[in-house]
């Protein structure tokens, strides 16, 4: 009789809890559906009517204005960009890593909060500093002036404003592995006779090395990206300082929407590549 009532009383509780789980199967699923539906709707379809229309001419025209004399040099000025500043970046990030994570010292705090100012400043804002600093009226316009010295509206002016916007990429990769892993490693090394430059690439260096390839790579997607910055200091001088972002604008600007297209798809190739370096890295340092 007992045993009987004991059932009876549990029989309720295990339908409840066969209820409440197809509730979270339920909603589970239809949260997954929504992602993906959302993630097609806003990520997938754009990019699919980038490269449809790229092509909807066909291969020959797409080729012709890709291979157009501005079209590749815009091509190639980006890549020189990533090519100059991310490696600067990868320095930057490491010294403000170390300095960081292996140091106390006062105001440690505000330089990594300084180092994350370019995320929360306007691309365009920068731009508009370094004008107002590096311009023929700006502030230091009449020195460099005086030393025949140009920086607004050439090529190197595109340099220091993407190094401005991308440099916080690999330190805030770096600082919280760093300092998860602490410098136990590090002082193990120097204490058996190693020096700094060995510990270094011999120590610390093989246990950030997925974490400072990855900020290279969100480096990377940003610096070819880029387009608020350059704008603004560039000049957009076609064939001499056009990046591929503002030679997607000209185009557009021109009436030259196939073109536009086309140099937009292999903006978005190179997006691509720089996901699936991404995508690897990430299964490479998680195992």
């Amino acid at each position: 009789m007992q045993s009987a009532a004991s059932l009876a009383v549990g029989r309720p509780s295990v339908q409840a809890a066969r209820t409440r789980k197809k509730k979270r199967g339920f909603w589970q699923v239809a949260l997954i559906l929504l992602a993906v539906v959302l993630s097609a709707l806003f990520l997938g379809v754009p990019l699919a009517v980038v490269f449809a229309y790229a092509f909807g001419s066909g291969i020959e025209v797409f080729w012709r204005e890709i291979t157009e004399p501005t079209t590749l040099h815009a091509i190639g000025l980006t890549v020189l960009t990533a090519v100059v500043v991310v490696p600067i970046n990868m320095v930057f990030g490491i010294c403000v890593a170390w300095a960081v994570t292996r140091f106390r010292f006062p105001g440690r705090r505000l330089l990594i909060t300084f180092v994350e100012i370019p995320f929360s400043v306007s691309p365009i804002v920068a731009g508009v500093i370094y004008l107002f600093l590096y311009g023929s009226q700006g502030l230091l316009g009449p020195f460099l002036e005086a030393h025949d010295i140009k920086i607004m509206f050439t090529v190197p002016a595109i340099f220091l404003v993407s190094l401005f916007v991308t440099c916080p990429f690999v330190a805030r990769e770096l600082i919280p592995l760093m300092e998860v892993q602490g410098n136990e490693d590090e002082e193990a090394a120097i204490s058996l006779g190693a020096t700094g430059l060995q510990t270094f690439f011999y120590v610390t260096l093989p246990n950030i090395k997925w974490a400072l390839l990855y900020g290279a790579v969100l480096c990377n997607a940003r610096v070819m990206g880029e387009f608020g910055a350059t704008s603004i200091v560039s000049g957009a001088i076609r064939g001499k300082t056009s990046t591929l972002p503002l030679q997607v604008e000209q185009l557009f600007n021109d009436y030259n929407t196939v073109g536009a297209f086309a140099a937009a798809s292999t903006l978005a190739f190179m997006a691509l590549v720089t996901l699936l370096l991404k995508y690897v890295l990430e299964r490479r340092a998680h195992g």
